[in-house]
């Protein structure tokens, strides 16, 4: 069989129209028309007063820290099992990033280890929606409340994702997203920013356009600001997939389906966890083996890439990573987030991609049952 790829995208002639219309039409007076149309059409899907569209999910993070006037001699508590970057913009303004655990069934940031990490110097945090699965939003929020903390909801893998009713991205003081290829909706690259808080709103918007004011003297800049904005051409791309979301989260859910069926009789791997009351959209299929096994993820990758089908690592502890570790707190962190280090090791995507068969997902399974006993 030809190679598996691990994650992509599914795109049909909607997405090509509009692009196509776009890199035609969206010029001069109409250069910004995608671009509002995705914002407004985005905001009006997760139920939010305001979306600004940016070229990545970081860049997304960077901008909700800067307008929550998060600092040096800061902290800013995020899971240890994430992505970098959840956790690089934190360095980028001068503040320091706390690692916390995670929940061993959601794998998502632990409300209680959240709470043993408040400082007097704690001033946000940045749940993340690990893989399409949701936080404990109650337990994070009441503890955020009680401590006047700051919340950036990184939802950048679990676009669709629902926690009682409410869409990821739609909790925190800003939500978060990345469209980065792999993710189930994309625009190549890019990201966006949503907040139902107008000052944040319009200090995001002054921010992102090298710090002047929207419709204020032309090139008159009060601030040393940034450069992040999406193009016409992303957003075409954005609002047709935003325009078909259901039905690639309905193909995400049924890929996992298959896995489920699949691997439904084998023990000693565990799948994406969804609790009660909430919907789990599944970015990535994720395995996590049985320790008694004996395999680590390296191990697992390798020898499924023998038989062409990519697979991708379980994030890896932040505080494991030589990125952070000059961190003083750091060494202390490892001893204490023991769910990050105990699941790490034996954790796995398994293809995910939206083009993805049934009978492709049958021929992973075979052969991952080979490899495990």
């Amino acid at each position: 069989m030809d190679r598996i790829p691990v994650a992509g995208p599914w795109i049909t002639q909607k997405e090509i129209d509009y692009v196509t219309d776009a890199v035609t039409n969206a010029w001069y007076s109409n250069a910004n028309i995608y671009t509002q149309k995705f914002e407004q059409s985005f905001a009006e899907y997760l139920g939010v007063k305001y979306a600004v569209s940016l070229p990545s999910c970081t860049s997304a993070i960077h901008l909700s820290l800067l307008a929550l006037g998060i600092g040096e001699g800061d902290e800013v508590i995020v899971p240890d099992v994430t992505w970098i970057a959840s956790a690089a913009p934190i360095n980028y303004v001068g503040a320091t990033p706390i690692f916390a655990d995670i929940d061993p069934k959601t794998w998502c940031l632990s409300a209680e280890s959240f709470e043993s990490c408040i400082t007097r110097k704690t001033k946000a945090v940045i749940p993340v929606d690990l893989y399409g699965g949701m936080c404990d939003w109650d337990g994070i929020l009441n503890i955020a409340q009680k401590y006047n903390i700051a919340v950036i909801e990184d939802s950048a893998e679990a676009i669709g994702s629902e926690y009682q009713g409410k869409k990821a991205g739609s909790f925190g003081h800003t939500g978060v997203f990345s469209f980065h290829g792999s993710k189930t909706l994309t625009t190549g690259e890019g990201g966006m920013l949503v907040t139902n808080i107008e000052d944040i709103y319009e200090r995001v918007l002054f921010l992102r356009d090298h710090g002047r004011s929207p419709g204020d003297r032309m090139f008159y800049n009060t601030e040393v600001a940034y450069k992040y904005k999406m193009s016409s051409l992303q957003s075409a791309l954005g609002l047709a997939q935003l325009e078909r979301i259901e039905e690639l989260i309905d193909r995400k859910r049924e890929i996992f389906s298959w896995y489920q069926k699949e691997l439904a009789h084998l023990d000693s791997l565990t799948l994406n966890y969804e609790p009660p009351n909430t919907k789990n959209t599944y970015w990535m299929v994720t395995a996590i083996l049985d320790e008694k096994l004996g395999f680590t993820k390296q191990y697992i990758i390798e020898k499924m890439r023998e038989y062409n089908i990519d697979c991708r690592p379980f994030f890896h502890p932040l505080t494991s990573l030589p990125a952070y570790e000059n961190l003083s707190q750091v060494i202390s962190k490892k001893n204490q987030n023991v769910v990050s280090y105990k699941i790490s090791p034996y954790g796995l995507n398994l293809p995910s991609a939206l083009n993805l068969t049934e009978e492709q997902v049958k021929y992973v399974c075979n052969y991952l049952k080979l490899i495990i006993p």
